[in-house]
């Protein structure tokens, strides 16, 4: 059963691997606190990479089925972002 986020932001249209590991480090800089768990890679070589912060969780999608690239969060990432 997939978890539903209460935010979704759309970062491209398509899959893109520069982008998504590029997308991670911003993160990963601008996100203070945000822990790295391991990084997933589906059989059609999408990738996931999910996150911890105190205020939730946050998942970073390099999805080829939806063929899209996109996050999902547990919390507003935009404020981190200004």
């Amino acid at each position: 059963m997939r978890k539903n986020y209460e935010y979704y932001y759309n970062i491209c249209d398509q899959p893109d691997y520069e982008l998504f590991y590029k997308q991670c480090a911003a993160l990963e800089k601008h996100i203070p606190g945000l822990m790295k768990r391991i990084l997933l890679q589906d059989i059609d070589g999408s990738l996931i990479q999910t996150y911890y912060h105190e205020k939730g969780e946050l998942v970073v999608h390099n999805d080829y089925f939806d063929g899209e690239l996109y996050i999902e969060s547990d919390f507003d990432i935009e404020p981190y972002f200004e």
